[in-house]
């Protein structure tokens, strides 16, 4: 993990103070080296021994024993490998449907921008839509990478949500939301309609932060450079619109529009942290943001009762428990490893996903045109290969079935590929060491899998990218 984020970093970094387009990838860093020649390592005589219970995952039906195994859950994180492959997002679907429909799950909240996923919310909320509809609203995610919820799979899940709520009284419909960090300046926006008539201390400090960020055009790589090179710092002003903000709402939402209002104060206060921080310290950064995500977590539960049950869709990065990767060498967190610490390890269930090869959607660097890329068969001795090796095919596995196996409860390699991508050198930063059984509760492995369909959405100008800087 402490390769690719790195990698990741640096790039951004590269991407955020020079013309980026005509550089070439960087060498490996000897902890790159180390760390994939440890993963090459790993004898296959040692592997084919391995015995590793595995259930077929062939259809929707197959999904019972996860239906089983989740239980009572409240929280369930539902990773991927990669932003770009389109089996992750279907079989995510597939158990996010089940999940609603046979356990009472009462949201989605995603790695996506807290503005424009409320926009889904809404839409999903209201009534009955047809599929050319969707599109439309799903090109509100224009900020690159566009793929990311901008794509036929997404769109699918959105119609059957949107006709699903149909069924629904307007307190039991299922709600799609956001957890993420980027979107400073759209989330300021969406909270002015919400102070009107309210007290003028909130209004004042709303006031003092859009004049605080004005110089920088809107656009939060330029307050980063500014906070580089010279003193300047918004802190001041998002942390006291946040807490006027919190005077009003008293953090129990009564009603919805104190949740949606303390949530886009809560982006501008951590957003300004997280543009701050990215400059110099990549571990710090990236605890802003999932520690931002795993809060909204937090609010919505409170939002939506007692007995409300949460589905996450991020990366694996995110929700596989950080403490059981090289993240926590470097003291970073997760919102895996916090949803474990804040509800309890048995009411959270954690699924990681994967697959041994095929193709993605990814671009060549920051910003770059997405493309579609072959996935290399995964490195010798990598938790992927040990998979392939065992059977070509579709699998579930539990980790309780494998939490005596002593191998797999050493540090083995496991491929998590960004949202910038090289096929040919990923054998050099691409592996994250992972206790797999403690990382996760399941996992889900497609041995071959096909590149995410997207939609193909403008990319909105003069806008961050999200994901930055680390990529996952």
């Amino acid at each position: 993990m402490k390769a690719l984020l790195l990698n990741c970093f640096l790039l951004s970094i590269t991407f955020l103070f020079s013309d980026c387009k005509n550089r070439q990838p960087q060498s490996p860093t000897s902890a790159q080296q180390n760390n994939n020649a440890t993963i090459s390592q790993v004898a296959n005589k040692d592997t084919v021994r391995l015995k590793i219970p595995n259930h077929p995952l062939r259809n929707e039906q197959d999904l019972d024993v996860l239906i089983r195994e989740i239980g009572d859950a409240r929280v369930v994180l539902l990773g991927e490998a990669s932003h770009g492959t389109s089996e992750y997002y279907t079989w995510r679907t597939a158990l996010s449907k089940r999940l609603i429909q046979e356990k009472g799950f009462n949201f989605i909240a995603v790695e996506g921008e807290w503005a424009d996923s409320y926009k889904v919310n809404n839409f999903i909320k209201g009534a009955k839509k047809d599929s050319a509809a969707v599109l439309k609203l799903l090109e509100n995610y224009n900020r690159w990478p566009t793929w990311m919820w901008g794509n036929y799979e997404v769109a699918s899940l959105i119609t059957w949500l949107n006709n699903y709520n149909q069924q629904k009284s307007e307190k039991s419909k299922i709600g799609f939301f956001g957890l993420d960090v980027y979107c400073l300046w759209e989330s300021m926006t969406e909270l002015t309609p919400y102070l009107k008539g309210k007290d003028a201390a909130v209004v004042n400090a709303a006031k003092k932060v859009h004049q605080c960020f004005q110089p920088y055009s809107s656009d939060p790589q330029d307050y980063a450079m500014a906070v580089a090179n010279t003193d300047v710092s918004c802190r001041a002003e998002t942390n006291r619109l946040y807490q006027t903000v919190r005077k009003i709402t008293g953090g129990n939402y009564e009603n919805e529009d104190e949740l949606v209002m303390e949530q886009n104060a809560a982006v501008a206060l951590n957003g300004e942290r997280y543009y701050r921080a990215m400059v110099s310290s990549s571990s710090e950064s990236w605890n802003i943001r999932d520690e931002h995500m795993a809060e909204t977590l937090g609010r919505l539960l409170k939002f939506h009762g007692t007995n409300s049950k949460a589905i996450i869709w991020e990366h694996n990065t995110h929700v596989g428990d950080a403490r059981y990767t090289d993240m926590r060498s470097e003291s970073m967190v997760n919102v895996g490893e916090l949803a474990r610490k804040q509800y309890g390890e048995k009411n959270v269930f954690i699924v990681g996903f994967g697959s041994y090869q095929g193709s993605v959607i990814a671009a060549e660097s920051w910003g770059a045109p997405i493309k579609r890329m072959e996935v290399p068969a995964a490195v010798s001795g990598s938790w992927e290969q040990i998979l392939h090796q065992l059977s070509a095919t579709n699998k579930i596995i539990l980790s309780r079935e494998i939490a005596g196996n002593s191998f797999l409860n050493k540090s083995i390699g496991h491929r998590a590929i960004g949202v910038v991508y090289n096929p040919q050198r990923e054998h050099l930063g691409n592996y994250v060491p992972s206790i797999i059984p403690k990382r996760y509760d399941a996992f889900v492995f497609i041995d071959k899998t096909k590149a995410l369909r997207p939609l193909g959405t403008k990319v909105k100008q003069n806008e961050p990218p999200d994901l930055y800087p680390s990529g996952d």
